[in-house]
């Protein structure tokens, strides 16, 4: 069926407002300007009851894996009542997670005890970034908030120009952060203090929320924007070395021109991978920027690699594993469509998925069929999954933090 640009596909306005596609409308920021950002009231896009996408009812299947909870906490009120997808890091035996209502947590991963507890005095709306000694959060107030990785002490706040929704990142010398209005910050590591700003251009629409730039070991930071572009800068200083777009808008409507890089990126060697909204899945050289891979898709998720293969959720909760380096679909998983999953984890012989519904998904690497399925909650889950030692970590919506092990 031919997509209408004013009709987004979900299964109740009403009772939930979580499909994939409905989150574009929701969250979609319109006319981003130096004063502020104006977002677009989501009831208003319907004015009568039109036709929508349902998301798939779960089916049976053949269990092979079973997921059992070896614990579980409670991380404040989650991802509170705005679209935040604030998603915990895992770094050298703790897991470090966040709340919109400023709380901040160490968690020892193989006990779930807390080793510290930190109270942030505003709004968390991107994390959680770790490394070199910080655990770094994004605000609602334009700030980037440095704790003290041992003990949570709050080290530093530093001003950048507009909110954060993806998680900080840091390699000792500087902490980066990209901000809404389309600017890549970076703050000095010892201070907080900003060394300087690479600002884009943003387009009419655009999703609610950006990629986490990366700090690649040859010295520079790539990220990508809400306009399909993906840069590499210069760490010390911000000089660009290249720009390449990820994708290149088209249609008659300012929705259909929507090519947002909102998913992490994935670092592979000497490669860069990408993926866009209504665009490409893409591979760039990190030292040059040369296409090396791509092929058409539309996804605003991170992808996963695996088997040979690079696996990634669409923008219609379809699992799709494609050969790496060629356009071959080794495998498309259908069983989850419109039920707004998260990027695909890699864990053992499987890849892990989770819903609006609060279920886990586990599909086999080998050939897509799904294999396992376990409910954390019912508040359902938008922060990706994490895997450590054959244990999958999982953030629920409602704040929950639990770690599973499958069997």
């Amino acid at each position: 069926m031919e997509k209408n640009p004013h009709i987004i596909p979900t299964y109740s306005v009403k009772s939930r407002l979580q499909s994939s596609h409905l989150r574009l409308a929701v969250a979609a920021v319109f006319a981003l300007a130096l004063s502020g950002c104006n977002y677009l009231n989501p009831l208003d896009w319907f004015a009568d009851d039109e036709e929508i996408n349902l998301p798939v009812e779960l089916g049976l299947f053949d269990r092979e894996v079973e997921m059992n909870r070896q614990w579980r906490i409670s991380v404040g009120n989650g991802q509170g009542d705005n679209y935040t997808k604030i998603t915990p890091i895992i770094d050298s035996g703790v897991i470090y997670a966040a709340s919109e209502n400023g709380i901040v947590l160490a968690v020892e991963l193989s006990t779930g005890n807390v080793l510290w507890r930190q109270r942030i005095a505003s709004t968390i709306t991107g994390g959680v970034g770790a490394g070199d000694g910080l655990v770094m959060i994004g605000t609602e107030d334009a700030e980037v908030v440095a704790l003290d990785q041992g003990n949570g002490e709050i080290l530093w706040t530093g001003a950048v120009s507009s909110e954060v929704l993806s998680a900080p990142q840091t390699n000792g010398d500087i902490a980066v952060a990209q901000t809404v209005d389309g600017k890549l910050v970076a703050l000095e590591a010892s201070d907080g203090s900003q060394r300087w700003t690479y600002e884009t251009t943003l387009p009419a629409l655009t999703l609610r929320g950006t990629s986490q730039p990366v700090i690649t070991p040859s010295g520079s930071v790539i990220a990508g924007f809400s306009n399909g572009t993906l840069i590499s800068v210069a760490a010390e200083d911000g000089v660009l070395f290249w720009e390449e777009r990820v994708a290149i808008p088209e249609g008659r409507y300012d929705i259909d021109r929507v090519i947002d890089v909102d998913g992490n990126l994935l670092l592979d060697g000497n490669r860069i991978l990408a993926a866009s909204y209504q665009g490409n899945l893409m591979a760039f050289e990190i030292n040059s920027g040369r296409i090396v891979w791509g092929i058409q898709a539309s996804s605003y998720h991170g992808m996963e690699q695996g088997f040979g293969n690079i696996y990634y959720s669409d923008d219609e909760s379809r699992v799709i594993a494609i050969r790496d380096n060629s356009e071959d679909v080794v495998w498309e998983n259908n069983d989850l469509h419109f039920r707004s999953i998260t990027a695909p984890t890699v864990i053992g012989n499987y890849i892990a998925v989770a819903d609006f519904e609060g279920y886990i998904h586990l599909i086999s690497q080998v050939d897509g069929r799904l294999v396992g399925r376990f409910q954390v909650d019912g508040d359902g889950v938008r922060a990706n999954l994490l895997a450590n030692n054959g244990t999958l970590y999982v953030f629920s919506n409602d704040g929950s933090l639990a770690a599973l092990s499958l069997q």
